[in-house]
């Protein structure tokens, strides 16, 4: 795979920097996740693919050692922490990068690391609504919305940390040296956002919040109840899609107003709600499917897999316990991703092993455990 070689140190922690950890693994890097010891009841990161876990004791002495020791020989280190915690813990990029010039330290977190609120605790939607971008989501006459914690943990966090370690490492073949990333998830949504911005003066977003083109205003731009509870998605934005829609909803356009009247877009949602009411979304489908109306069914998690597109690509796997996951993406052609099938990693599972492949001797692992300082979760035998 493109990555294979690639050794990725994730320090444990929620959402994002576990996407980020995964990219990287599914398409080939050996991840490893150094989780808290000790540690808790239950691991946290559900994006654990192709990871292996070592627990480890960052706040003590012999634990931060151990760490420096395996950033040393690693290309690659995760950091998910607030400002200042790394410091304070000795493992600073300064530090770190000291001693490896070639690691790619990467930083993610919400605010930055400087700024006011670079300290700060904060969630998806604090990060969504620092960016700008929330006063753009929601329907008219409502609050601001957040597609639940999609923008900024995972498109403007885990992915677009993934991006900048790929271009660090990519400068580094050039350069031979490593450097610090730092993943701001207000950056990152806002930057995501890049056409909201660039298009203001296109007149799509100059009415009020869910009265524009693409945010609900629109009736061509919209998702629809069927007659048995599901819903079908609407986006024939441009003329010659339109006219498909009006067909496939047994209109007459010449009877319509225009497609942009936006004084007409109210009452015209009506209408489609109406039309798209007395049909299931089978039979939806079997009038828009093969047309360029732009109308698809909304899927569940239970049909997506089952979709016949997304069946002739294989666009969802299974793991060993039968798991349903969408595969990696994008695809490359000579070295696509590979995604591990086996169950995501107990916390401490790989400890020693890990630990031996970074150079550790059995001595030395003997005194972490001893110590009190790493864990281990080997699985027993059912007996």
């Amino acid at each position: 795979m493109a990555l294979s070689g690639l050794r990725v140190l994730e320090l444990a922690g929620l959402a994002p920097a576990p996407l980020c950890g995964m990219i990287l693994a599914d398409f080939g890097a050996r991840v490893v996740r150094v989780d808290r010891a000790p540690r808790s009841a239950v691991a946290t990161d559900v994006q654990g693919r192709g990871k292996r876990s070592l627990a480890l004791d960052l706040k003590r002495p012999p634990g931060a050692a151990a760490l420096r020791r395996l950033c040393s020989g690693a290309d690659v280190l995760i950091e998910p922490f607030r400002h200042g915690v790394m410091e304070k813990l000795g493992l600073g990029p300064e530090v770190l990068l000291h001693e490896n010039p070639r690691l790619i330290y990467a930083r993610l977190t919400g605010f930055g690391q400087t700024g006011k609120y670079a300290k700060s605790a904060g969630h998806d939607i604090n990060y969504v609504a620092l960016s700008g971008v929330l006063s753009k989501l929601g329907r008219k006459g409502e609050n601001p919305y957040a597609p639940l914690n999609l923008l900024a943990d995972f498109a403007g966090g885990g992915v677009l940390c993934a991006l900048g370690i790929i271009i660090a490492l990519y400068e580094r073949t050039i350069s031979g040296k490593g450097q610090v990333v730092d993943a701001s998830m207000v950056e990152g949504i806002a930057y995501i956002s890049s056409f909201l911005w660039k298009s203001q003066n296109l007149g799509l977003w100059n009415r009020p919040r869910g009265e524009n083109l693409l945010d609900s205003g629109a009736p061509f731009y919209e998702t629809y109840k069927t007659s048995d509870g599901k819903f079908m998605a609407v986006g024939a934005i441009e003329p010659q899609f339109y006219d498909q829609l009006i067909k496939g909803l047994g209109l007459d356009s010449d009877k319509l107003p225009s497609q942009l009247s936006f004084s007409d877009w109210p009452e015209m949602k009506k209408k489609f709600a109406s039309i798209f009411a007395q049909k299931t979304q089978s039979e939806w489908c079997s009038i828009f499917d093969g047309t360029d109306a732009c109308v698809t069914p909304v899927l569940s998690f239970d049909d997506a897999p089952l979709h016949q597109h997304n069946k002739q690509r294989s666009s969802f796997i299974k793991n060993d316990q039968e798991e349903i996951s969408p595969r990696p993406a994008p695809l490359l052609s000579r070295t696509p991703a590979v995604p591990s099938c086996k169950r995501d990693p107990f916390i401490g599972e790989h400890t020693e092993e890990i630990l031996l492949e970074y150079g550790f001797t059995q001595e030395e692992i003997a005194k972490l455990y001893s110590d009190k300082v790493i864990e281990s979760s080997k699985l027993k035998a059912n007996l």
